[in-house]
């Protein structure tokens, strides 16, 4: 990769086990590479403290917290509390991972809209955007954005809906999060979203440990592979490295009102 050439990773879990005594490494690595930033979103209250300590102490990394639609087993009400006075205490860039998750059938909805809904409420009285997690359940998340006249946007991370979908979330002030999932030689719909929407509208991200390009040789996905995510973008999209880079690092700047 060029020198100039300088990626921003909209989405990374490095406080996850598969990160731990490892972290350090990855990171000096990844800045050694060209990745200016890493959004490190969070999914129950136990592990925003981790985050906290390691955007403490890089500063390419940056926080988001929040309460994971997946992990309703592991929240409490007073953790909606926790998240609210936890904006009070050093920089928060976005309220997240947060959304709706429909994709296995036993999934208690009610649960999840009314979690989504309070973390709406708090993220609106921050004015901070969020990253918001969705599976299954594009159209009722832009219905609950819609509905609580949210104005601040954010990013969709992993995003997997449909083109009308994409547009609908566009104009609402939303990045779209791309990642290993385009790497696939048969994400024929990724493909073509990736491809077809504006530049100013994607966002890069590995999601690492999860969700690892096809390219992934090692036992879990890291920063580092967001250069082969990259790749695959500069491949679909038929436009100069540098000047993909540049725009996709910008959005997240952006959206996240990062300097």
């Amino acid at each position: 990769m060029s020198e100039s050439l300088r990626l921003f990773d909209s989405h990374c879990h490095l406080d996850f086990p598969e990160f731990e005594g490892k972290v350090n490494s990855y990171i000096k690595k990844a800045i050694e590479a060209g990745i200016e930033g890493i959004l490190i979103p969070g999914v129950t209250r136990a592990g925003w403290v981790r985050i906290r300590q390691l955007t403490a102490r890089s500063a390419i990394c940056h926080t988001a917290l929040g309460l994971h639609p997946m992990f309703t087993k592991h929240h409490q009400e007073s953790h909606l509390h926790d998240l609210e006075m936890a904006l009070s205490v050093g920089p928060i860039s976005a309220i997240g991972e947060i959304g709706l998750d429909y994709y296995k059938s036993d999934t208690n909805r009610h649960l999840q809209v009314d979690l989504f809904n309070s973390q709406m409420s708090i993220a609106k009285e921050a004015g901070l955007p969020v990253v918001l997690h969705v599976r299954k359940a594009h159209d009722e998340v832009l219905k609950i954005l819609r509905l609580n006249n949210f104005t601040e946007g954010g990013i969709v991370h992993a995003f997997n809906g449909s083109e009308v979908q994409a547009k609908r979330f566009i104009e609402r002030g939303f990045k779209l999060g791309f990642g290993g999932a385009m790497t696939y030689p048969r994400a024929v719909k990724l493909h073509q979203l990736a491809s077809t929407l504006p530049l100013d509208s994607l966002v890069l991200e590995t999601d690492a440990p999860d969700m690892p390009p096809v390219t992934c040789k090692t036992s879990h996905n890291t920063p580092l592979h967001l250069f082969d995510n990259f790749r695959s973008m500069v491949t679909l999209r038929h436009e100069p490295a540098l000047k993909i880079a540049d725009q996709l690092t910008q959005n997240v700047k952006s959206v996240l009102r990062i300097g």
